[in-house]
């Protein structure tokens, strides 16, 4: 699992749809104010306005197919116009903009010499105010566009270190820790370290003195794009508590935080220290979701999310990985058959664990069912603990 202590506080949820929700109530109450104003010419009205909107947004589309046309038909769009037309008309708004004339004509509204004014005049304060005042979108519906359609860095970097590493490594974490001459580990999952500034080092030893390079485990080797078996390896470190009480697991930083961390340092990446921390916790949710949808490499990892909020406290680190190696001892992982199961059942089926196991052995007959298994057999899953 890769529940963080403090993962609330930090980890930023996705978006709902708050604002759609709040803009259509919004709009059904300025709808009825405006017709127990003027009911008479409510509908012409209605059309009137929903064709200068449609008009006025059609016309900014033609400017920005001019450019499209004439300066990127071929580098960008292979020289097909379709495609072009695609990118920058809405078709759902071509559509209603021919179909609200085709109403009003239908119902014998005639426009006067006014109403066209309006609608010109409509037009030309949007695109001044378009090309003047900068009308974009706001950041945050900048940000929400990029998390829904998967266009940040972090998406990027954590789908690159699931398919290029994890997705190898995790499975196979088992079977090394088995042959490894160190059978004593705290927990047998992949512990990976994600600070909140990136700055991930080379040597864990150069952050927190408590956390030691134990030994690697035996090297994975696969032929990958090219390179006849490149190696793959993990390294199991001994961390001491305030006790002195010793603690081994395999733990490493996540390398592409290096990424983040090297481009908020360089000019030209445009990216400052804000944004990087926001990519850090979308790189981690994302990542999460990843490992938690792959049943190979679910119960083989464990995100260890640090604040970077430790100024003067030099074995912050260990305290942090002590942590997770103490709250996996009360976990119990379910395959994932199970889990869905145990989460569909209503609230009226008894728990047949613990306590409730013996109401269900009194006298009165009850119907106790079995959870029918697949007829597919699953991928097999190893927990943390195999080895009792």
């Amino acid at each position: 699992m890769a529940t963080v202590m403090r993962e609330d506080d930090l980890v930023p949820r996705k978006r709902s749809r708050l604002p759609v929700v709040c803009a259509f109530v919004l709009g059904v109450i300025a709808l009825g104010f405006s017709f127990l104003l003027d009911c008479d010419r409510f509908t012409e009205r209605v059309g009137l306005i929903a064709f200068c909107i449609m008009l006025e947004k059609s016309l900014f589309s033609m400017c920005l197919f001019a450019e499209e046309w004439i300066f990127h038909l071929k580098q960008r769009y292979r020289g097909q116009i379709m495609r072009t037309v695609e990118a920058c008309f809405n078709r759902h708004l071509l559509i209603l903009m021919f179909f609200i004339p085709v109403l009003l004509m239908r119902g014998d509204v005639s426009l006067s010499s006014e109403q066209l004014s309006t609608i010109s005049l409509t037009c030309a304060v949007y695109m001044f105010s378009k090309s003047l005042l900068d009308l974009g979108p706001a950041p945050v519906e900048i940000s929400e566009i990029c998390e829904v359609r998967k266009m940040n860095v972090a998406h990027g970097l954590a789908w690159s270190f699931y398919t290029g590493y994890l997705r190898f490594v995790l499975p196979d974490l088992g079977g090394k820790v088995r042959t490894s001459t160190m059978m004593n580990l705290s927990s047998h999952r992949l512990h990976i370290l994600l600070p909140l500034n990136a700055a991930a080092p080379n040597k864990p030893e150069d952050e927190d003195d408590h956390v030691v390079f134990h030994e690697n485990l035996p090297e994975l080797k696969l032929n990958r794009a090219g390179v006849r078996q490149r190696s793959y390896k993990n390294s199991v470190y001994k961390i001491t508590g305030q006790n002195n009480e010793t603690y081994y697991c395999v733990l490493e930083y996540a390398t592409p935080l290096q990424t983040l961390y090297q481009m908020s340092q360089d000019r030209n990446a445009g990216f400052g220290e804000r944004e990087r921390k926001d990519q850090v916790l979308l790189f981690y949710r994302t990542l999460s979701q990843i490992l938690e949808n792959d049943t190979e490499c679910r119960n083989h990892f464990r995100l260890v999310l640090i604040n970077d909020e430790h100024t003067g406290e030099s074995h912050y680190l260990s305290r942090e990985i002590i942590q997770h190696l103490n709250q996996q001892q009360g976990e119990i992982n379910m395959n994932p058959v199970q889990e869905n199961l145990a989460h569909s059942l209503p609230e009226e089926f008894p728990d047949f664990h613990g306590a409730a196991a013996e109401d269900q052995m009194s006298s009165v007959p009850t119907l106790m069912f079995s959870v029918p298994g697949p007829l597919r057999s699953e991928p097999v899953e190893t927990t943390d603990d195999y080895g009792q």
